[in-house]
């Protein structure tokens, strides 16, 4: 399993949910704290202000769910699938994704900061004005996607592939240029001028 920044380790499971135990379609102002959630189906699921507080997710398939003001605290996902998943004005802060899969993700709004997505491959998502901070983006893929309008203040880029990745009006400051590939990554002209800077340009008006 990846390891969380500075080795920090999951709280440990206190109960188990399994795939048939109950029907997860509809979740509404409902509460989770140190739950094991295993090959449960929440394909389609429509989950409302709920609260999951350092719960395990394995096997999980959340694909074409939509997530509105719901709280994922520090949660491991573990090898589970979020095509077409929908999350608005969600916050995912000191969460975990360890060997999944993102295709055609979409994230408006909220707070991911210190999320670990190492290694993940989120080409083709789409995350706009996002809090996150202190993100573990190493080795992530971000080929294609949207990253708009989001702080990635001290998120952590090295090795990150961007290239054709639209930044416009997100933070650049915790990209590594020389680390981070991004051969045709999109920006703004007032992004253009931090990346000048960051390149030792003395940049004037």
């Amino acid at each position: 399993m990846a390891e969380r920044r500075h080795g920090a380790q999951p709280a440990p499971t206190e109960t188990t949910i399994r795939s048939g135990d109950r029907d997860f379609y509809a979740l509404e102002q409902e509460s989770f704290a140190r739950v094991l959630f295993v090959d449960v189906d929440l394909t389609e699921a429509v989950v409302n202000g709920t609260v999951f507080e350092e719960c395990v997710f394995r096997g999980v398939r959340f694909n074409c769910s939509v997530h509105t003001d719901t709280a994922f605290v520090n949660c491991t996902f573990a090898r589970c699938s979020f095509f077409d998943a929908t999350f608005t004005g969600c916050k995912l802060t000191g969460s975990m994704f360890d060997g999944c899969t993102f295709g055609a993700l979409k994230v408006d709004g909220g707070d991911w900061s210190f999320a670990g997505l190492p290694g993940a491959d989120l080409r083709g998502s789409k995350f706009s004005g996002v809090r996150m901070r202190e993100v573990d983006f190493v080795g992530a893929r971000l080929e294609k996607a949207e990253v708009r309008d989001c702080d990635l203040s001290a998120s952590w880029f090295h090795q990150a592939e961007l290239a054709g990745c639209d930044l416009r009006g997100s933070d650049l400051n915790a990209l590594n240029l020389d680390t981070a590939r991004f051969r045709s990554a999109i920006i703004d002209l007032r992004q253009s001028a931090d990346v000048a800077a960051a390149f030792g340009f003395d940049v004037r008006p």
